[in-house]
Parts: C-alpha cells; sequence; structure tokens
C-alpha cells in the first residue's frame, strides 16, 4: 500500500474514534447536569457488544447502514447531495416485495431479479432528480427531498388492496415473498443468524474503493466533483458525470434495504425500518467517504442503537445514545478540521524536507560544476 493511501486510510479510521470520544465527553457532561453517573451507561452498552446475539444484531443492522452510506459517499465524491436515499431505498425495497411476492422463478434467477428491480428503481428515483439537475439546473438537494415526499405517497398508494396492498391485521404489506427469492443467512446457533446479504455490503465496499481509485471512471468522477472546469478542459464531460454519479448513488440506495427484506421480513410493511438514508448521511461523513472508515462507522452507530436498550432496565433513559448520535456528528465537524489540519502539517513538513534534500542536492551540483541551476549562466 502506498504511502498516501496509508495516510488516508489512518485518517479515515482516526475520525470515528475522534468522534466518539468527543461525543462521550459531551454526553458525560449531560449526565452530570442531569444528576445522573456519567460513567455507568458506556459500561452497559460496552458490555451489551460482548453478547453474541447483539453482536449479531449490530452486524446485520449495520448492513443496512454500510450499504446507505455507500450511496451517499459516492454523490459526496461527485459534490452531490443525494439527500434522497431515505425514499429511494424504501421504494426499492417496496418493488422488490411486490416482485417477489408476483413472481416465483428458480432461485438463481429470482434473487437476481430482486437485486436488479431494486437497483433499477432506486436508479430511477435519483435520476429524476439528477435530469433535473444537468437539464434545468434544479439542486439536487431540493429535488432530493421533494421526492422523498413523493415516494412516500407512491408507497402508501401501492399498500391500497386493490393495487399490491395485503391487509394483516392492522398492518399494512405487499404480502409475503416467494421462498426462493428469499436469501438464507449465516446460522450463528442461539444468537441468531446473520443476514446473507452481509456478504454483498461487503463486496459493494470493495468495488466502491476500486472503481474510485483504480479506474478512470472513478478519476473522472472525483476530478469533477473537485472542479467542474478543470475536468471539462481535460475532456470530461461534467454533466454527464453528474447524472451518471446520481444514477449509481440510487442504485446503490435501493439496494440498502434488502439485507432485512430478503433476509428476515420478506415483506414491505409499516415495520420496515425507516430513516436509513438520513443515518446513511452521518455515517458517510463520519467515515470520510472512505469504505474502510464508513464501515467502522456504521458498527459505531449499529452498536448505539442495539445496545441502548438497555439502559431502559437501569435507570437510564435509551435516548442517551440518540444524544450521543448527535453529538457524533456535530463532533465530526470538529474532528475532521483537527485531524486535516494534522495532515496538512505533516504534508507541509514532508515537502519542506524534500525541498530542502534537492535544495543541497542542486547546491552540491553546482560547486562541483556539473549541472547549472539557472539557464544562461
Amino acid at each position: 500500500m502506498k504511502k498516501f493511501d496509508k495516510e488516508r486510510l489512518l485518517l479515515a479510521v482516526a475520525g470515528p474514534v475522534i468522534a466518539l470520544v468527543v461525543a462521550v465527553a459531551l454526553t458525560s457532561v449531560v449526565l452530570i447536569a442531569s444528576g445522573k453517573n456519567p460513567f455507568e451507561p458506556y459500561s452497559i452498552m460496552f458490555e451489551q457488544a460482548t453478547f453474541s446475539d447483539i453482536q449479531v444484531l449490530i452486524i446485520n443492522q449495520a448492513s443496512l447502514y454500510y450499504i446507505a452510506a455507500l450511496a451517499v459517499a459516492i454523490g459526496f465524491r461527485m459534490n452531490l447531495f443525494n439527500i434522497g436515499v431515505d425514499g429511494q431505498y424504501q421504494l426499492a425495497a417496496m418493488m422488490a416485495a411486490v416482485v417477489g411476492a408476483h413472481a416465483n422463478l428458480p432461485a438463481v434467477l429470482q434473487v437476481p431479479l430482486l437485486l436488479l428491480t431494486a437497483v433499477l428503481t432506486g436508479a430511477f428515483w435519483s435520476g429524476i432528480a439528477g435530469v433535473l439537475k444537468v437539464t434545468r439546473g434544479v439542486s439536487e438537494v431540493v429535488a432530493t427531498i421533494m421526492l422523498n415526499a413523493i415516494a412516500t405517497s407512491v408507497i402508501a398508494y401501492f399498500w391500497l388492496p386493490n393495487v399490491f396492498g395485503v391487509k394483516v391485521g392492522n398492518n399494512n404489506t405487499t404480502g409475503e415473498m416467494h421462498e426462493s427469492g428469499w436469501i438464507p443467512g449465516f446460522d450463528m446457533g442461539a444468537a441468531g443468524e446473520i443476514y446473507g446479504l452481509v456478504v454483498l455490503a461487503a463486496l459493494l465496499g470493495i468495488g466502491y474503493w476500486i472503481v474510485l481509485n483504480r479506474t478512470r471512471f472513478g478519476f473522472d468522477l472525483r476530478a469533477s466533483g473537485a472542479s467542474e472546469t478543470a475536468a471539462a478542459a481535460s475532456g470530461v464531460n461534467p454533466k454527464r458525470m453528474v447524472l451518471t454519479a446520481m444514477l449509481i448513488s440510487g442504485g446503490l440506495a435501493g439496494l440498502a434495504g434488502l439485507p432485512i427484506l430478503l433476509g428476515d421480513s420478506h415483506t414491505y410493511s409499516l415495520n420496515f425500518p425507516t430513516g436509513i438514508g438520513f443515518l446513511g448521511i452521518g455515517i458517510a461523513l463520519l467515515g470520510r467517504n472512505n469504505p474502510t472508515g464508513i464501515a467502522f462507522a456504521a458498527l459505531l452507530w449499529a452498536w448505539l442503537d442495539k445496545a441502548s436498550p438497555e439502559l431502559d432496565f437501569h435507570g437510564y433513559d435509551k435516548e442517551i445514545a440518540v444524544i450521543m448520535q448527535g453529538l457524533i456528528v456535530i463532533a465530526v465537524v470538529v474532528s475532521y478540521e483537527a485531524v486535516r489540519e494534522w495532515g496538512l502539517r505533516r504534508q507541509q513538513r514532508r515537502v519542506g524536507a524534500e525541498l530542502a534534500a534537492g535544495h543541497v542536492l542542486g547546491a552540491t551540483t553546482s560547486d562541483n560544476t556539473t549541472k547549472k541551476e539557472v539557464a544562461g549562466r
């Protein structure tokens, strides 16, 4: 691994760690102000992380967060803010559930069909915002927020009994999917089962890194995000890159709900997780858009979610975890600025040392009259 890549990885991992430390310190101040023990809640939550069943829950939840954060990160690398991941993954999950309930193909065809349905639905929904941006100059933030609201209404329409809805008690569902579309997980015995699509989340992270750092498309994407003018001068079509980035971001977002849909619930109902897209924004920021950093951030967020309910049984409000999550997002700004300044100082010292070494080498060469530093002398 190159030295530059190692430093970027270090920065990506250092961010979640620093943000967690800052959040813990600030949350402790809140606990002290409310007359509570500032240390016991953390020991309770850390203890929860040692139980195998909680570990399974954390990994499963982190897989959803990870995919959603990768979708957001793709937009960030293009200097786009796809705030519509929440609507994209929910609509994609519903469409996959509908297809899975009405199509009954062999598993070797059914599973790819459901994955493709989710990807195309998410890409289509985000593509609307992309088209509006490149053709009419509409901000992707405004467009995707409005599309989130429209997606909610579309989902409510699909739940109607005369459309795709199946009423189960007081719950609206799309009906149970055929078993050929279920993806078995990894049986951990009494601890439960890890979603099979956790593997897909890991593969998406690897693919994200390869595409962005080892392909021409990834270079064009990062160049366009840094400066559209400079990218256009080098032959890159900025509008095409904007649309492509939005389509890829939406396609990834469409997969965010599938680990739980195909691995556990097997239907889209009122109980289906919501808000994952918005959490993905904070997780992507916390991980500095780096797949490794995002993985640490997703696990951190999932741990806070799954370990906090135990606090209710010890006289503490589980909302402490929510406070910590909010403080982590705030701490991201502070910690990353500190880490960025540290990284800049390291680069400046390294460049200064290289320039000094070059100056010494040039002076020595000039004294030996084997190389002239100034032309015409």
